[in-house]
């Protein structure tokens, strides 16, 4: 049967490594490549204007790579039901295809569409490849639960083998028995929105520093393989967060959309780190691969995995409601440099440094503030280009010692570690110029600058540069007896696995507080 397909673009925006999109073509004599613009997933409140740009020019890439071969992107706004239960009728579809999506919303989403597909007796099909494995089956290697140490998910991986490898992006002559119908109104009824369009102020935009689209992606990809000595010698840690310019790939945001493929990512590293020395996970490029399917399957297997309520895995912790703390980290304005520059340069480009995020997740969190990891998880969603469902509520646990790493009683200084690797504070500089004239002395501690320094600088603490919000080394302290009271506070029945997904081997796991009161003992 030559079939009329709907080929449903979400996260997959690329030709190359789509799976779906080949099925798609595959027996069939007309394809509509779609894209619907959801207003659930594509609103102001979880999508920035830094991160409207980068998907409007992902599509833009997109629909200039379908044109060349005799296709085009066709765009719509609304509820993907009420989308699809037109055009199941008005294109008189027989197929549907899309790439798997993990995320809670995002199942509920496909489970209405497919229903409504099989109503209409139109065939679904969808493949995976937005991660490097199928989550299903590291869960089910792992006796039906998601595992929750690095080291466990690096033995699961090893058993399944390595990744699949990528499928080549499809061609004319792949095209040649298949048609997309465009009329010449296409720009008009399926046109790609522009940020105007979308309510957004451009005017109050910066230099995009990293353009959308799969071809930047590929662009970007090749340029940092060609460096095959930084490849092999990367490990994480050893990376600047505060460099004038990016200290790693920046690749994220592009794996993110999907203009990048995880397993094209992968295998391109493994060609690069044949027949030489090279760094292994979980520091290595690698290892950062691997991290994203950890908190992948992390998310597919733990309920409410971005919340702290009804997460099985994460710590209930006692955080203070503090709206004025939390405008103040999220405008940048603590009165602590080094976070505040991360934070302007978040919302001015969309992307920050990692181990920055670390610094002012642990500020927001455990280190100072004391506020709900969740809160920042929304920030971080609204602002970062790779602001990606699974690894921002993962990252989010992790940083403020609510699941996956215990250790609270280390705390990132908002002083000392930026000077680490910027003791003049060039980064601070850059991103709030008004602190450029204090002395190097002074620049990640300005109030502590006598007056008269101050005032040579342009920039009075307290009038045109906030005071500390709170005092680091006090409050520290204090949170991290606040944190240790958390963990007390949890049941000896409570679970350091995950819930069960299927059947599977039962096991008495130790609570947190169980390890650490035999780490007591052994001191």
């Amino acid at each position: 049967m030559a079939h009329t397909c709907i080929h449903w673009f979400r996260k997959g925006l690329r030709l190359h490594d789509n799976p779906a999109l080949v099925a798609a073509l595959r027996d069939s004599k007309e394809v509509y490549p779609l894209f619907i613009v959801d207003p659930h997933l594509h609103n102001a409140t979880r999508v920035g204007v830094n991160r409207w740009r980068f998907l409007i020019g992902a599509l833009t890439d997109l629909d200039g790579s379908l044109r060349k071969l005799n296709s085009r992107l066709f765009v719509l706004r609304g509820k993907p039901e009420e989308v699809f239960a037109k055009l199941f009728t008005q294109w008189k579809v027989t197929k549907l295809t899309y790439e798997y999506d993990s995320e809670p919303d995002s199942l509920t989403r496909d489970q209405a569409v497919t229903a409504l597909a099989e109503e209409r007796g139109v065939e679904v099909l969808y493949k995976v490849s937005h991660t490097l494995f199928d989550l299903d089956r590291i869960i089910e290697e792992n006796n039906g639960k998601a595992p929750l140490t690095y080291n466990k998910m690096q033995a699961i991986v090893k058993t399944i083998g390595p990744p699949r490898r990528p499928v080549p992006a499809p061609t004319l002559e792949d095209m040649k028995d298949v048609k997309t119908p465009v009329t010449k109104n296409h720009a008009k009824e399926f046109g790609i929105p522009t940020l105007d369009e979308l309510g957004h102020d451009v005017g109050d935009l910066n230099e995009e520093k990293f353009p959308g689209g799969e071809q930047e992606a590929l662009r970007r990809l090749e340029e940092h393989m060609q460096r095959s000595g930084w490849v092999c010698s990367f490990e994480k840690p050893q990376t600047s967060p505060n460099s004038l310019s990016p200290s790693t790939t920046v690749l994220s945001p592009y794996v993110t959309m999907g203009c990048l493929s995880a397993r094209t990512f992968w295998w391109k590293l493994t060609e690069v780190y044949r027949g030489k020395k090279h760094s292994e996970p979980p520091v290595s490029l690698h290892g950062q691969l691997l991290w994203r399917e950890f908190f992948y399957t992390a998310s597919l297997g733990i309920p409410n995995f971005n919340k702290m309520k009804g997460n099985p895995v994460c710590t209930q912790v006692d955080w203070d409601s503090k709206p004025e703390f939390l405008a103040a980290w999220r405008e940048a304005r603590t009165g602590f440099p080094f976070i505040d520059a991360i934070m302007t340069q978040l919302r001015q480009e969309g992307w920050i440094h990692h181990l920055a995020r670390h610094a002012v997740a642990c500020f927001l969190t455990r280190g100072d503030l004391w506020i709900n990891w969740e809160e920042g998880q929304k920030v971080f969603e609204e602002l970062l280009l790779d602001g990606d469902w699974a690894l921002n509520a993962g990252n989010w646990q992790w940083l403020s010692a609510s699941a996956f790493f215990h250790q609270f009683f280390r705390v990132y200084s908002p002083i000392a570690f930026g000077k680490k690797t910027d003791k003049n504070g060039e980064y601070i500089k850059k991103y709030l110029p008004i602190l450029k004239k204090f002395p190097s002395q002074y620049i990640y501690e300005p109030w502590k600058s006598p007056l008269s320094i101050q005032q040579a600088a342009g920039c009075v603490v307290g009038k045109d540069y906030p005071r500390p919000t709170v005092e680091h080394e006090v409050i520290s302290k204090k949170n991290i007896q606040r944190m240790k009271a958390a963990y007390a506070r949890r049941s000896t029945n409570t679970s350091s696995e995950s819930p069960q997904k299927k059947q599977g081997v039962k096991r008495k796991s130790e609570s947190v507080v169980d390890m650490l009161k035999k780490k007591e003992k052994k001191k």
